[in-house]
């Protein structure tokens, strides 16, 4: 590597950390271009050869401050129950949240027009151990329906968290939250209390009531996502796309049609 590139690796950086450092120190998440050159101490076309505008560097500042959460994801091995990962990131997302509030606030903030990249790849790794889940036979509905749900709830309870601390003081809300989120996504029998599968299962008409609703559709997403894991060679492309679009709308179908 050249010694100008080497400067201006070292020039990203620096405008980059001194930017994550202002955001974080700011009352209220933002931070101007002004104040980022002159604490970075380079001239207003450095910052924008770098990162385009403002929003690029915003976008780049989440980016940079998620890497380490995100890194701690991407580095696990899957555990053996699916759902005891869903809980434990659904938790490990507040904490984050809850720990760097302006970057979290910035990340989800309706002026980032382009979602920055660690958002996205947020989705995917939920996204993913949800397929894992449908594979086990867990989910009430697709795998890609379920992660909408989920994130749109955690996020939710993570932005009251940090916004409005004094009105959303109560810590439990977050698990009580996340339980009855989990408890629409997955079937009965992951969510229910310890000690009263047991009992369930014991009266036939208990059982009987709490598996007619989520069969169907925990069963499209389950075969669904047992196809999608070894596709059946016997069907060509247009079959497969069929059946999986059938299976999709099986899978989400709203839970009073479900059924008919």
């Amino acid at each position: 590597m050249s010694s100008d590139s080497v400067t201006a690796v070292s020039t990203k950086a620096r405008i980059l950390e001194v930017a994550a450092a202002l955001v974080a120190e700011s009352s209220n998440g933002d931070v101007s271009t002004r104040a980022v050159c002159e604490a970075a101490g380079v001239g207003a076309p450095a910052l924008y050869r770098h990162f385009g505008d403002k929003e690029g560097l915003l976008s780049a500042v989440v980016d940079h401050g998620w890497d380490k959460y995100l890194a701690t994801k991407r580095d696990r091995a899957p555990g053996t129950d699916p759902v005891e990962d869903l809980r434990d990131g659904w938790d490990s997302h507040v904490e984050f949240a809850l720990g760097n509030p302006n970057l979290f606030r910035l990340m989800h903030s309706p002026a980032m027009r382009t979602p920055p990249a660690a958002a996205l790849e947020s989705h995917r790794i939920l996204t993913s151990d949800l397929q894992r889940a449908a594979g086990q036979g867990k989910l009430t509905m697709s795998p890609e329906l379920a992660a909408q749900i989920i994130m749109s709830a955690n996020v939710g309870v993570a932005l009251m968290r940090v916004s409005r601390p004094a009105t959303f003081s109560d810590e439990s809300v977050s698990r009580q939250v996340r339980d009855a989120v989990h408890a629409t996504v997955f079937t009965p029998d992951v969510t229910r209390p310890r000690g009263t599968a047991e009992a369930v299962a014991s009266d036939p008409v208990e059982a009987d009531s709490a598996q007619v609703e989520p069969r169907v559709p925990a069963t499209a997403a389950h075969l669904n996502a047992l196809l999608r894991q070894s596709p059946p060679p016997h069907l060509t492309r247009a079959e497969s796309s069929l059946l999986t679009e059938w299976l999709d709308r099986l899978s989400n179908a709203p839970r009073d049609q479900g059924q008919r």
